[in-house]
């Protein structure tokens, strides 16, 4: 089992950053891909970025490529996600995720789900 706890959620206006965080415990932490994803309450879930254990790859959803960065330290067991230049339109819960093998797009890929943390972007 992986425990994933995010943080870093908030409310901030239009234009603004916001630095997520997600702390894993549990297993051997360099042996899973993580993933951002959200979710607006009624909508599905929208993947954000992933990447891979080593995190010399990531990959990004167009929609926030170019403003988002996911980076993840193994030794400290996490992994981050900055939220630069935000828009109303990222508003969401957002949630990080955990898979053996490879960075993925899929949410039904990942095995293991944080709670989740709110952001909301102000207009």
């Amino acid at each position: 089992q992986v425990q994933l706890v995010e943080s870093g959620g908030g409310l901030v206006q239009a234009g603004g950053s916001l630095r997520l965080s997600c702390a894993a415990s549990g297993r051997t932490f360099s042996n899973y891909a993580m993933g951002w994803f959200r979710q607006v309450p009624g909508k599905e879930r929208e993947w954000v970025a992933a990447i891979s254990r080593s995190g010399d790859y990531t990959i990004y959803a167009n929609s926030v490529k170019g403003r988002f960065t996911i980076s993840r330290d193994n030794a400290q067991n996490t992994v981050h996600l900055q939220m630069n230049s935000l828009k109303p339109e990222d508003t969401a819960i957002y949630y990080c995720a955990a898979r053996l093998m490879g960075a993925a797009r899929n949410g039904e890929d990942y095995a293991y789900w944080g709670q989740g943390t709110q952001v909301t972007v102000s207009s």
